[in-house]
């Protein structure tokens, strides 16, 4: 078997495993998929390619029932991330050391960050492995971007969980409620910023016009990334990895050296000195 083929097949097992019934609601659905999908813990690559192509089939009925295209594509997918940021699993401090061994402070930002990299890499890996197999296979060429917006949508979503998780790591509060939280947290991620304590507004305003543009302009970069995903078999699938891998890794760097700045003291790593400012 060629490299068309087996991409062909593999495209064609990611999206026929599961039953194709129609979707009644595809904006519930999409965000139960993505809370799976960025949930910790390993996933089997199998279920991966099994969540992620149910997710691309409904993304693509929900773009159809709400017309998306053109300009209006990129205002379709702001208003369902936003719909599906409550649904991103935010841990608090005590349960993030836990899960990494019981690391803190920068230690734990660090492991953070690693993780948080590897995820957006096997979305990418996989992604842009779905992506190939559809160039490869030109009567099936019109669901790529699909494919594709599903990517961005999960990977949105993790490098907002990594965001909204240094936050507890570098103790800032952000207050409101689960819903306005996750909204601030969605627009802090559209600014590559961290949110300012001492500006408790800013979550007020998340919601905000300029907002929604900030966010849909960010959502649509990370799309076109992931455009450039689209070649030869294998081709796609390191390039989606890498290229996810370097941007995760520079948004990690920027919240960090931002809620450094911004943080009250941290207290020592046990066994280690006072971390700097």
């Amino acid at each position: 078997m060629n490299d068309a083929e087996v991409a062909e097949s593999s495209a064609a097992s990611a999206v026929d495993k599961d039953p194709k019934p129609e979707v009644e609601d595809p904006d519930r659905e999409v965000g139960e998929l993505v809370g799976r999908l960025v949930r910790p813990g390993e996933l089997e690559s199998a279920e991966r390619r099994r969540l992620l192509g149910r997710l691309t089939r409904s993304l693509s009925e929900g773009a159809r029932r709400a017309n998306a295209s053109g300009v209006g594509r990129g205002r379709w997918l702001a208003d369902v991330f936003l719909n599906i940021a409550p649904r991103i699993p935010i841990r608090d401090l005590a349960t993030l050391s836990e899960h990494h061994h019981g690391l803190t402070g920068e230690q734990l930002a660090d492991d953070l960050v690693r993780t948080a990299q590897k995820a957006t890499m096997t979305v990418g890996a996989i992604g842009g492995a779905l992506a190939a197999a559809e160039f490869a296979a030109p009567p099936l060429l019109l669901s790529a971007p699909a494919q594709l917006v599903a990517e961005t949508i999960v990977v949105a979503a993790i490098e907002v969980k990594l965001l909204a998780e240094l936050h507890q790591v570098y103790g800032i509060e952000v207050p409101g409620t689960g819903t306005q939280r996750a909204v601030a947290f969605a627009a802090a991620w559209s600014r590559q910023r961290g949110i300012d304590p001492l500006a408790p507004a800013s979550v007020t305003l998340a919601l905000g016009a300029a907002t929604k543009t900030a966010l849909r302009n960010r959502l649509m970069r990370t799309l076109g990334r992931h455009l450039t995903t689209l070649g030869p078999f294998l081709t796609g699938a390191v390039a989606g990895g890498m290229l996810n891998r370097a941007a995760t890794k520079k948004l990690g760097e920027a919240i960090r050296a931002d809620l450094r700045v911004k943080r009250p003291t941290l207290p020592p790593t046990p066994g280690s000195a006072e971390l700097e400012t």
